[in-house]
């Protein structure tokens, strides 16, 4: 029952077979119009001391060797597999469309019945042990083996993947540029089941020392990491309560990161809107005297529970109304990029 409620969110599918239902050789497709020549998968695992994940990276249709190309590390959340997350958030049609590699690393049912990561566990919350030292892993043998971009390198996830996206990129912010967090928990906020359960439903007890953990846990890797935060405002499952928390935590870290107080930030701009039939509150944190971008960003959804926004009924836990989040979560990413002399050198493969 207690695994139960922290499925936030079958089987992965046969080798070669695409989340838009067809074969994963782009020639499969040949002679029909298209807008962008279509991507396919390709299959891997990672296997160390902390043991043995797959993973299924996406490479879209026009990839050339020549190039260097933008990597988002993508985590489902409970119940989900890698291939039901590409359908729902229709990730590999905006890699397609923008020219970066997608890898979706799965958590089997050996290491979770319900398939979550396991961010409520304090074996998998730290740097080199492990699930996120799986996920860097898996990381760099993609960067190893493709013409990959060091400095955008990005890693984003939905409910429990969300949450141990918030880990992975504390754990090694000189790998992951920024990070996208949808229907996601506070860093650390638990350290057992039962801390899980009730931070999903009543937030963390102190943004303050969570925020302390997240800059001791980067050590002399300090550095402020960008961060979009999106949260339905109707979420039965993880309350809108932590995406408020995400936002406090995430700005008071990046500022102990930096070694400045708060009051050298921008004030908040915020606007409302409409998007998808549903309406989105924006909140845009930016540094005084910095980049225009935002360096933290919170899309609240009114009446969406918990689910993709702008998702596809192809997966689950998602909605269709709404802003499209891979959209927002692409747009966000992509604008953020590892500083130079932080980023880890990348090889170029196939």
């Amino acid at each position: 029952m207690v695994l139960a409620a922290l499925g936030i969110a079958g089987a992965m599918s046969a080798k070669g077979t695409s989340p838009h239902g067809g074969s994963d050789d782009a020639s499969a497709v040949a002679g029909m119009p298209q807008a962008q020549a279509v991507g396919r998968f390709v299959d891997g695992s990672i296997s160390t001391n902390d043991g043995m994940r797959r993973w299924r990276l996406w490479v879209p249709g026009a990839y050339d060797a020549s190039r260097k190309y933008p990597l988002i590390v993508m985590l489902h959340g409970c119940t989900q597999d890698p291939d039901d997350l590409a359908r729902g958030t229709r990730v590999t049609e905006h890699a397609d469309r923008n020219g970066l590699l997608v890898l979706l690393p799965e958590q089997p049912e050996s290491a979770n019945p319900k398939k979550c990561w396991n961010w409520f566990d304090q074996a998998h919350q730290r740097r080199d042990a492990g699930e996120p030292a799986l996920i860097a892993g898996a990381t760099r043998q993609v960067m190893d083996a493709w013409s990959i971009d060091g400095r955008r390198i990005y890693v984003a996830g939905i409910s429990a993947g969300a949450a141990m996206a918030s880990l992975v990129a504390v754990a090694y912010p000189d790998v992951y540029a920024a990070v996208a967090l949808h229907s996601g928990i506070p860093y650390r906020a638990a350290s057992n089941v039962m801390e899980g359960v009730g931070v999903m439903a009543k937030g963390a007890a102190d943004i303050a020392r969570i925020a302390k953990l997240a800059r001791d846990e980067m050590g002399p890797r300090a550095r402020r990491i960008p961060a979009i935060i999106l949260q339905g405002s109707d979420d039965p499952v993880v309350r809108p309560v932590n995406a408020a928390q995400l936002r406090d935590a995430w700005v008071a870290m990046n500022d102990l990161a930096a070694g400045v107080s708060s009051s050298e930030a921008a004030g908040p701009t915020r606007a409302d809107a409409e998007s998808g039939g549903l309406g989105v509150s924006r909140e845009c944190h930016r540094r005084r005297g910095g980049s225009p971008n935002c360096e933290i960003e919170l899309l609240m959804i009114s009446g969406l529970g918990h689910a993709w926004s702008g998702g596809s009924k192809a997966g689950t836990f998602t909605d269709e109304r709404g802003p499209d989040a891979t959209a927002e979560i692409v747009r966000f990413l992509l604008a953020h990029s590892m500083p130079a002399s932080t980023a880890t050198p990348n090889a170029r493969g196939p």
